[in-house]
């Protein structure tokens, strides 16, 4: 009995202790944030507006209350950044960087705090995989980096280094907020290399690290492996490939069509033009919050169908929020299993676990609360449209950033409803990835006697 009881609380210690990280690395940005050097006017911001810009940041959202580029000096720009790093990789994750760094011995609880931030199925190989993800993740972001500066730097000069820096691990990170102007990327919706290398940016960051590694596993085997790329992929990346890709081109085809003669949209741009602002549409809602055409135009079609991709945001183990595309596919499959009275879940001729299926509904459920709970809440605070509401709340659980200008108009109420949002929209599904990676033995022996209820 002992032992299990150790195992049951090293579990919760694990989710107070990801839950606390990111709760002490608000509050340490947040006063950051209010010291009179972080603003541009340099008389310090308030401090409500300095809580909701770090735990914007560190959830990686993009909600913003003041405008990013104007309303903060230099040293506050780079406050957010170090933020959005931090929590695009998770506090955890950074911290066990710095100990490696250091050579300090990673322990079993470290290990089992990094098992569980990662959703990974082992403890082996974990001080490889963290220096794997960090030196991945910077690599990408420097690349990202010096793609943009062509774009930024002759029109700003210098400061278009800065700014490419910025908007590199801004967009990796899924986080969506940037040093340009009030309406996000808007003007630049013509500019290809600027949408090309966003996408991509997000893309990869979203896509989940394991599906990296499977990813160049395959590539560097593919010689001596039989039948396509796809086939090669483990479970988990087949799933993430095949949603991704499918979100972003069903979402593209919805933008384009429902906003094709939109005036306030895409009706004035050339072909080309629409084709790729509907593709930036469809992969900036799967958690990444930049826009290049304003939000509040959208047709109510075009809204209701970014709610939706918002909702189900990116891959597991990467930087995106959302209740995931693994999830989402687990839960439709279980859902036909379910109609055709089949006895398992699966996917890609495998069978998917009892346990996963559960996880999915909880994740999804969770979140619905989620959006449902503060959704109500924001109404009962604010008189905005019902729709800017919900759009507002959908980007803020599924930590997206995009707004129908919404943000900068809430009050002292609004700002709490959201920025708790963001917070648990951010922490609530590890914390319960976390719950259910639970060992066997914390199951109860004794079973509950069964008996059959209507559902449906």
């Amino acid at each position: 009995m002992r032992s299990k009881r150790i195992r049951f609380q090293d579990g919760t210690s694990t989710t107070w202790n990801i839950m606390a990280s990111f709760f002490l690395a608000i509050l340490v940005g947040s006063v950051l944030l209010a010291l009179p050097v972080s603003s541009a006017n340099g008389q310090g911001m308030p401090y409500i507006d300095a809580l909701f810009t770090a735990a914007t940041s560190i959830c990686v959202t993009g909600l913003v209350t003041v405008p990013t580029y104007s309303a903060w000096s230099v040293f506050g720009q780079a406050v957010i950044l170090v933020l959005i790093q931090l929590g695009g990789l998770g506090v955890i994750t950074v911290l066990t960087g710095l100990m490696i760094g250091l050579k300090r011995r990673i322990g079993l609880g470290d290990r089992i705090l990094i098992q569980d931030a990662f959703n990974l199925n082992t403890l082996s190989g974990l001080v490889k995989f963290i220096r794997k993800v960090l030196i991945g993740t910077f690599a990408v972001e420097g690349a990202g980096a010096l793609l943009l500066m062509p774009v930024f730097v002759p029109e700003y000069g210098a400061r278009g280094i800065w700014i490419s820096v910025f908007h590199s691990v801004s967009a990796f990170c899924n986080a969506g907020m940037d040093i340009l102007a009030e309406d996000s990327l808007c003007r630049y919706a013509g500019n290809t290399l600027l949408n090309l290398v966003t996408c991509l940016l997000i893309v990869m960051g979203g896509i989940g690290y394991i599906v990296w590694w499977d990813v160049a596993r395959v590539l560097r085997n593919v010689k001596r492996q039989k039948g396509g790329c796809l086939s090669n992929l483990t479970l988990h990346s087949k799933i993430a490939v095949s949603v991704t890709v499918i979100l972003i081109t069903a979402g593209a085809l919805a933008f384009f069509v429902l906003e094709y003669n939109n005036p306030l949209t895409l009706k004035n741009y050339s072909l080309f033009d629409k084709l790729q602002i509907s593709l930036f549409q469809s992969v900036t809602t799967r958690t990444a919050g930049f826009a290049t055409v304003p939000q509040q135009n959208l047709t109510n079609a075009s809204a209701f169908v970014s709610m939706l991709l918002m909702f189900i945001g990116g891959s597991p183990v990467g930087t995106a929020g959302g209740v995931k595309t693994v999830t989402v596919a687990v839960l439709l499959v279980s859902a036909f299993a379910a109609i055709k009275n089949k006895g398992e879940t699966t996917l890609f001729r495998r069978s998917i676990s009892r346990q996963a299926v559960g996880k999915a509904v909880a994740v999804v459920s969770m979140s619905f609360l989620i959006v449902a709970f503060s959704t109500v809440l924001l109404a009962a605070v604010t008189e905005a449209d019902a729709l800017d509401i919900a759009y507002e709340t959908v980007s803020a659980a599924a930590t997206v950033g995009l707004s129908r200008n919404l943000t900068a108009s809430l009050n002292l109420w609004g700002k709490l409803i959201v920025i708790l949002t963001m917070y648990l929209g951010r922490i609530g599904p590890i914390s319960l990835v976390v719950a259910f990676h639970t060992r066997k033995e914390n199951r109860a022996v004794i079973k509950n006697p069964m008996e059959e209820i209507s559902v449906g």
